[in-house]
């Protein structure tokens, strides 16, 4: 069994006093799984994927035990959510393939991306309304597996290197982001095509993209250190620059109460922005130095944030207030 801390923590961001509402607790994974990605499992479980150690971690948060299922020889996964058929979907860099682990057997099932497609280093998945896994490559790739027939297809991306972060919003629509090319993109969801939608500056680097409740994006943009919003209905741009001298947006992940949480690495702090109100709510800091939270994911209540460089996961609980 692994220890729990309750830790209460608070900070100030650049334009006033902000301190965290909610309580944190903070789980110990084995040392070197370097967690990447993580992602709410069943009922009181957190999924996280053990990058270094080629694994799936499993957190029991009520007991605080940590296990980890392999994934396979080369295994060096990177993305997790939750598939409609509730088991963990990974998208596995070493393996080059899409990887399912059953929840209950700990059974694990891979699809390789096709012959010829070289390695791609998978990056992100998201799930359309069809049941059908799309996911992002960054060496210039992005596809699409329909595990109800194995069928796969793979496409280039426009501009080459880049694509990262992928998600869908509340009607199914899948949308990217890509690093390198610096483009948020919409996809055809039958003939894979994209349609690029530039920002509204050259170069910001959009890491990671996320749909708020009304299916707006929301993009962190890592070479600006801004947090961006694009509405599809209108076609409008709107961005606000995070604290500090100079931001780093890595991840960004819209709660259930359409709060949007931004992991800024350069501050090695994660902000909550409410996107209602347009300001900042909330900030917490990593629990040691260079903590390097990756990316966010959480359901409601809660709002998981994976320290890579502390071989540890953070959890938000977002449904109780702070002492």
């Amino acid at each position: 069994m692994h220890p729990i801390w309750l830790v209460m923590v608070a900070a100030l961001v650049a334009n006033g006093a902000a301190r965290a509402e909610h309580p944190v607790r903070l789980f110990d994974v084995p040392k070197g799984a370097h967690p990447h990605d993580v992602a709410p499992g069943p009922p009181g479980i957190i999924w996280y994927t053990a990058q270094w150690q080629g694994a799936l971690g499993i957190i029991d948060i009520r007991s605080g035990a940590v296990r980890q299922v392999k994934l396979g020889e080369k295994s060096s996964p990177h993305g997790v959510i939750q598939g409609p058929d509730g088991a963990a979907w990974i998208t596995d860099g070493g393996l080059n393939a899409i990887v399912r682990v059953d929840p209950k057997t700990d059974a694990v099932k891979a699809w390789p991306l096709p012959e010829g497609s070289g390695y791609t280093n998978l990056n992100t998945p998201a799930f359309d309304r069809k049941g059908r896994i799309w996911f992002t490559g960054q060496t210039g790739i992005y596809g699409r597996l329909d595990p109800a027939t194995g069928k796969m297809d793979v496409w280039p991306a426009p501009k080459g290197r880049g694509p990262y972060g992928i998600a869908a919003t509340p009607d199914g629509q899948i949308w990217y982001v890509s690093l390198a090319g610096s483009f948020l993109a919409k996809v055809d969801m039958e003939t894979g095509a994209t349609t690029v939608i530039e920002p509204p500056e050259a170069g910001v680097g959009p890491r990671r993209v996320w749909s708020d409740s009304k299916g707006r994006l929301w993009v962190s943009e890592w070479n600006s250190g801004h947090l961006s919003r694009y509405t599809p209905a209108t076609g409008h741009w709107q961005r606000w620059k995070m604290p500090g001298e100079k931001p780093r947006a890595y991840a960004v992940y819209v709660d259930d109460k359409d709060i949007a949480w931004v992991t800024e690495w350069a501050g090695n702090v994660t902000i909550a922005f409410d996107t209602k109100a347009e300001t900042i709510i909330g900030t917490y800091p990593g629990s040691a130095a260079k903590a390097e939270v990756r990316q966010i994911l959480g359901r409601p209540g809660e709002v998981y944030l994976p320290e890579s460089g502390l071989d540890k996961v953070m959890l938000v609980e977002t449904g109780k207030p702070a002492r």
